[in-house]
């Protein structure tokens, strides 16, 4: 069972994440080690020659992958990115962008996961991202 909902994952990004509410950013499901996000597509997305910009898809796997973390960790607000990579596949064409992250392995003070970001409606993945968060030591 996953230590944190789909719920209090968007109860977290409404208090503690302002950008990713502004940009309507949804948690579609969190399971153990897993989550799905979805960026709806806004014209304010785009970079020129039309496509979805990078940075907005940045913001989606970073997103994602603390929702993955979270869900083996629980709510450690502190948890925090250390390293990010993101290979873009392929041109994203404008639309709502869906990311599917999992850890790869979660020890005591690293987690380490990947996302892969897709538009909706399209197998093919526009991007993928590996990342790794700190986790700050518990409180005896």
């Amino acid at each position: 069972m996953a230590k944190i909902t789909v719920e209090e994952f968007t109860t977290l990004i409404k208090g503690e994440l302002p950008w990713a509410e502004e940009t309507g950013m949804r948690v579609e499901a969190i399971g153990p080690g897993t989550a799905r996000l979805c960026l709806p597509f806004d014209d304010s997305l785009l970079r020129p020659g039309g496509t979805v910009s990078g940075p907005s898809m940045m913001a989606l796997a970073d997103a994602t992958m603390y929702a993955v973390v979270l869900s083996e960790i629980g709510e450690v607000k502190l948890a925090v990115t250390t390293s990010f990579n993101i290979n873009f596949l392929r041109r994203p064409e404008p639309g709502d962008i869906a990311a599917e992250g999992r850890s790869i392995k979660v020890g005591k003070r690293l987690a380490v996961m990947e996302v892969t970001l897709y538009t909706v409606g399209d197998a093919d993945p526009v991007a993928h991202a590996t990342g790794t968060y700190s986790i700050p030591p518990r409180k005896a």
